[in-house]
């Protein structure tokens, strides 16, 4: 993922949540909808997760250093895992929460076109910011399916915007259920309801994020095509005869780590290796650019090694 282009689909959503957030808690304010408060809280949420993802951009940023000396990619990992720690804990929790209070202790809902105003004023604004989110991830999705997208993704960014602007327009919509049958039974406990809809699908949302970038906080290695490429260009067919056993994992989502014992002739010097590893580690790089540190180690292959060091070729 580009930095722009994931910097540009926060922003928007970032804007939007802000105006949302507003709006909603005016609604509520008039109207007393625990409908209107659960998606003014869960807003709140989504635009702090948006300063969160921004702030770890510029965190990812920083040059390595003696403590750090592969850099600090993984912050953008990190601060990630955090927004689902804030969509479950403030957004999901607090709307259960708030929809098991409006079912035990109703009360009848006032001034009704505000929430419903700002449900229809919500929904523009979010389908404004999930187009935007759509047309950046479009650009690097590929072929790939949707769940395949959120799934295999190494910049956690773009995700998480989709995930979080989708979960926004069903719980827009589903307030919206909750609020119009509230008024249209008189029965206010439909409100509680609709809030607790809100709040089983921010929770669900918030698990996905958390199973997906925890698999990123651990290491993931290249994508299957990368690693196809990879192989291509260390084994040059001369110097380089094969892969003996290899490694790969990301160190952020924008630099990768190569890591292989490469089979050479016995017979060449070690000048000639010392050359066969730099024109390998050459036409990695122009393979696949983001493999920024690279180590290979020579070795005279022995049929029985690859079984003896529990190597595969990943």
């Amino acid at each position: 993922m580009s930095a722009s282009g994931g910097t540009k689909a926060i922003v928007a959503a970032l804007g939007a949540n802000l105006s949302i957030a507003a709006a909603k808690f005016v609604a509520f304010a008039f109207s007393g909808s625990s409908s209107m408060l659960a998606e003014g809280v869960h807003s709140v949420a989504d635009s702090g997760n948006q300063a969160l993802l921004l702030l770890g951009h510029k965190k990812a940023k920083r040059a390595a250093s003696e403590e750090h000396p592969f850099g600090y990619g993984r912050e953008r990992y990190i601060y990630s895992f955090l927004v689902a720690i804030v969509l479950f804990a403030v957004g999901g929790l607090f709307a259960l929460y708030e929809g098991y209070e409006k079912i035990r202790h109703p009360h009848e809902l006032s001034h009704w076109y505000w929430p419903v105003g700002v449900l229809v004023f919500a929904i523009i604004a979010e389908i404004f910011s999930f187009r935007t989110a759509i047309k950046e991830s479009n650009e690097i999705r590929g072929k790939q399916s949707w769940v395949a997208f959120v799934r295999r993704a190494k910049a956690p960014e773009l995700p998480v915007v989709l995930l979080e602007d989708l979960g926004a327009l069903v719980g827009l919509v589903l307030a919206l259920a909750g609020v119009g049958l509230a008024l249209l039974t008189g029965n206010p406990v439909w409100d509680g309801i609709g809030t607790i809809c809100i709040g089983v699908l921010l929770v669900l949302i918030a698990i996905v994020l958390a199973v997906e970038t925890k698999s990123l906080l651990l290491g993931e290695a290249a994508d299957p095509a990368s690693l196809v490429r990879i192989r291509e260009a260390i084994v040059d067919g001369e110097r380089v005869t094969r892969i003996i056993h290899m490694r790969t994992l990301h160190l952020g989502p924008e630099e990768l780590l190569v890591a292989a014992k490469i089979a050479v002739e016995s017979h060449e010097s070690a000048a000639e290796i010392a050359r066969a590893i730099d024109e390998a580690e050459s036409r990695i790089r122009e393979a696949v650019p983001i493999a920024r540190v690279i180590y290979l180690e020579p070795d005279i292959y022995r049929a029985e090694a690859p079984a003896a060091e529990g190597a595969g070729t990943r």
